[in-house]
């Protein structure tokens, strides 16, 4: 096993980091990692907002939760699907891509791409050191979240991701087994074979929380799967989506 490898099933989310910001060279080189990850035929359909500014990230903390460590860490970035200079990009060329740039393929690139870099980013980080924590809590207030960082139509941010030293380390939570997650073939849609696999990962998340906890926790995956989708959150999205210019055809 190398290094890189290491730094991958390392991984955890940071949510207290110290009050150390990060370098320019140590951006650049995150920024660098992130536009080095795969892009659907070299379209690069994504922009990173780098936030500094104080003010800003004490909102962005407010309406993503509040989660006090998208204000308190070593830098702040906003990953965004963008097609917005490609509509630039039509204009200059006098190229009809309007049909394109609605399109759910299109959307679907731009989600990929930002996912992507952001993945990149967050590796390289991680290598660096740091720790890092991906922030879906912005998406709670879009409109207000573009507003603030002066997003024009056809950019969405999709997430946060906060960077920086940790001040403290928590453990690695449990993924599902692999062969809940890895198929050979074909889907392997057997019921009974699908229940005992998480099952068997039930009992494992449950022991978890209860060390972590020191009994005060003991919830199953399942369970925890079950009450976050019965109930509706951020049910306003395809409209902003279709707004924002993205998915409309």
């Amino acid at each position: 096993m190398n290094e890189t490898i290491e730094t991958i099933l390392k991984h955890r989310s940071i949510r207290q980091f110290k009050n150390e910001p990060l370098t320019e060279e140590q951006i650049r080189t995150i920024v660098s990692s992130a536009q080095a990850a795969s892009t659907s035929s070299y379209i690069q359909a994504y922009t990173i907002i780098g936030v500094k500014d104080p003010v800003k990230k004490k909102k962005l903390a407010e309406l993503a939760g509040p989660q006090s460590y998208v204000e308190e860490n070593g830098h702040f970035f906003v990953f965004c699907a963008d097609l917005y200079r490609h509509e630039k990009i039509g204009e200059w060329e006098k190229a009809d891509v309007i049909p394109s740039l609605e399109s759910t393929e299109k959307f679907m690139v731009a989600m990929i791409d930002a996912s992507l870099a952001a993945q990149n980013a967050s590796i390289a980080a991680e290598s660096m050191g740091m720790g890092i924590c991906y922030i879906g809590g912005i998406r709670n207030d879009l409109e207000t979240v573009s507003e603030l960082l002066g997003l024009p139509d056809r950019v969405i941010p999709l997430f946060g991701l906060a960077v920086g030293f940790p001040e403290g380390n928590s453990d690695v939570k449990p993924r599902l087994p692999m062969e809940s997650i890895y198929h050979e073939d074909s889907y392997q849609s057997d019921e009974k074979s699908m229940k005992e696999g998480l099952d068997r990962y039930d009992e494992t998340i449950s022991a978890y929380y209860h060390a972590r906890t020191a009994g005060k926790r003991s919830d199953r995956w399942t369970e925890q799967m079950a009450k976050m989708l019965s109930g509706k959150k951020r049910m306003y999205m395809k409209e902003f989506v279709e707004k924002k210019g993205f998915n409309k055809r």
